[in-house]
């Protein structure tokens, strides 16, 4: 009798142990959107100038503004965040918006809202166009060209330039040394053009990549880019404790869909890819183990 009310204590115990262990991780669900990871990475790059080094580039990704119960709060504190450390210049991996209304130009307004810091500060700002910025939430949804051109023009118009597979060359302000930002546009809406983002670039000249969706990075040329930085896979938005680069997607997903971080054995020779986590959600809004990210690179020179 007294061992089985120690059984029956100890279940009980072990039950409420579970219930609340459960309950203060759906609870820090909902809280940890509004946390802020910040990352420090470095950038060796083939044929960059040394005059470059130690220059600051800034990444977010995937704002999601327009997601009920969305986190805009979060992209405030980031672009605070970057005007603060005042990097040399900021890229955008796409999504700004989510999913967009028949009238998404309340959602429009707050995006150029969020980022008008940015171009106050005169931090040079590029970006690129994710798959919700062309109202698709699946790739078998027809892209809305209109709703991109929309967003385009409202971010162009606040000095944002937007790289449609294009490329901007950025002259160092001590000797002039080149550095291309070049831009991708979106795989989902069948806008991406790697061939035709690259053309004009003398070679052997140094390239930061920018796009949304990591797979297009498998379509870069060799030593087309040392860095390139994409989003779009909100880390999952889930992660295991104790592996914090690994999610469940890479269980569901196709192995070439990577969740976040320094991605190893993909692409072609010579080319690098860092997928930012983002910091805004999809379908759910809650992260977990999984915190929204600000990320630094910071540019090396190849000795």
């Amino acid at each position: 009798m007294v061992i089985k009310f120690f059984s029956r204590q100890k279940l009980k115990y072990a039950a409420f142990g579970l219930t609340g262990a459960i309950a203060t991780l759906v609870i820090w669900s909902f809280i940890e959107p509004y946390t802020l990871n910040i990352e420090n990475e470095t950038a060796t790059m083939p044929h960059l100038d040394p005059s470059w080094d130690n220059t600051t580039i800034a990444q977010i990704a995937d704002l999601q503004i327009g997601l009920k119960r969305g986190n805009p709060s979060t992209v405030r504190r980031s672009i605070n965040k970057i005007v603060a450390r005042k990097p040399f210049a900021t890229v955008i991996s796409g999504d700004f918006l989510y999913h967009a209304t028949p009238a998404p130009q309340p959602q429009i307004d707050k995006v150029i809202e969020l980022l008008t810091p940015l171009t106050e500060a005169n931090i040079p700002t590029y970006v690129v166009l994710g798959n919700h910025d062309y109202g698709m939430s699946g790739k078998s949804e027809t892209p809305d060209l209109q709703l991109a051109d929309r967003l385009t023009t409202a971010l162009e118009d606040l000095g944002i330039e937007v790289l449609s597979n294009e490329f901007v060359k950025i002259s160092h302000p001590d000797n002039g040394s080149p550095l291309y930002i070049v831009g991708i546009d979106s795989k989902w809406a069948n806008q991406e053009d790697a061939e035709k983002a690259f053309e004009g670039i003398p070679e052997n000249s140094p390239h930061i990549v920018i796009m949304h969706n990591p797979e297009s990075f498998k379509n870069l040329p060799e030593n087309s880019a040392a860095l390139a930085l994409a989003g779009h896979t909100h880390g999952g938005q889930v992660r295991i404790p104790g592996f914090p680069r690994w999610s469940w997607l890479q269980l569901v997903k196709d192995k070439e869909v990577y969740a976040d971080g320094w991605v190893e054995n993909y692409g072609k020779e010579g080319n690098r890819l860092y997928v930012n986590p983002g910091i805004g959600m999809s379908i759910v809004p809650i992260r977990l183990f999984c915190p929204p990210e600000l990320a630094f690179f910071n540019l090396q020179s190849q000795p």
